[in-house]
């Protein structure tokens, strides 16, 4: 060998030690992501952590969108190995991922999730529409005639729909960070928006125009960023009564002697009616591994085995317990032999 491939050689070999080193030092699994996805992640690594004695995994919520931030970054031992997420990857991501040499992506879809829009028990129930909800907090809604759009003045909930009651618009919600603000502007305002004809016309024509349109939430106060902690939003509305909140389901389940969902179209956010897809805003759940990361960072392998165990997520596992929707049989099969086998992503499920 001559000296002139030695030193590239001696490099890569130094390289090596060094990311083995990295990764011998770290012996707790690194998981980040969604807040909707975060309680179900730490039970399961706390009864991970209890069943096989080895450092509990490290469960952090950035929210979805920080989550596939930090994870897509690199590969090694100063990235997470795991992010949570209350929406799928989107193509972007992907793409950063493999740019950034995350190259085998592994998604688990784990469940599904409603997004509850709720408020104290001391106050009235809500019924809404979808077109409730879209007029109330897009930043543009319709004018008075067809095509115009104005900045939305509406101020009161019966302003909106006069069966709705007369108190002020003020709703509590996830930062744009958050897989639950982007589920509840996709499923949520766009429902809404698709119940205005020339709206709903306008994604074939204009599909940018459309979703700026359908998704864009008002910014003069009447929505509120109430950060990534959901309990913080069940805690302010008992605050105050005339406040609505937006979350995920398992929160709503978990408080229910504080805090009711409001009817959407008629039907109550329930673990029923989410299962049975009946209730309009409900969307999936998932999270994310770094197979690279598998075998290199102690412990993944089992916290994945005990995230797809029957006892965990099955119809009577303790994740149904804590309000999460459980896959139908077939698909819970299908998704953990994927998992436990660590078949990466193609990147052609991404969202696009």
């Amino acid at each position: 060998m001559t000296q002139r491939t030695l030193i590239p050689a001696l490099i890569f070999t130094m390289a090596s030690i060094m990311v083995t080193s990295s990764a011998i030092a770290r012996d707790s699994i690194e998981v980040v992501g969604s807040s909707t996805v975060y309680p179900f992640s730490t039970v399961v690594a706390e009864r991970y952590g209890r069943a096989t004695g080895k450092a509990t995994p490290k469960i952090e919520s950035t929210g979805s969108g920080g989550g596939m931030k930090l994870f897509c970054s690199g590969v090694g031992t100063n990235y997470p190995d795991i992010t949570n997420s209350s929406r799928r990857m989107k193509a972007s991501e992907f793409k950063k991922c493999q740019t950034n040499g995350v190259r085998d992506v592994i998604e688990v879809q784990i469940g599904y999730d409603g997004i509850v829009i709720a408020n104290s028990v001391a106050a009235a129930p809500m019924k809404l529409s979808r077109k409730d909800i879209f007029l109330a907090l897009a930043a543009q809604v319709p004018g008075a005639t067809e095509g115009e759009l104005i900045d939305n003045p509406y101020s009161t909930w019966n302003q909106v729909n006069p069966a709705l009651p007369n108190t002020a618009i003020e709703v509590l919600g996830p930062p744009p960070t958050s897989g639950t603000r982007d589920a509840f502007a996709e499923l949520g305002l766009e429902g809404g928006c698709k119940a205005i004809a020339w709206i709903k016309a306008m994604k074939k024509t204009n599909k940018s125009a459309f979703k700026a349109l359908c998704h864009t939430v008002r910014e003069d106060g009447r929505y509120i960023e109430a950060g990534e902690n959901d309990n913080l939003i069940v805690q302010k509305l008992e605050a105050n009564p005339a406040a609505l909140g937006v979350f995920g389901f398992s929160f709503l389940d978990q408080n229910a002697d504080k805090v009711q969902g409001a009817q959407i179209e008629s039907v109550e956010p329930t673990f029923e009616s989410i299962a049975d897809k009946s209730y309009p805003i409900s969307r999936p759940l998932f999270f994310y591994v770094k197979k690279a990361h598998v075998g290199v960072v102690p412990g993944i392998q089992g916290y994945l085995n005990e995230f797809t165990s029957e006892k965990a997520w099955g119809e009577e596992g303790y994740l149904a317990e804590k309000g999460m929707i459980p896959l139908p049989s077939e698909e819970r099969a299908a998704m953990a032999a994927n998992t436990r086998g660590l078949v990466p992503m193609t990147g052609s499920e991404a969202l696009k």
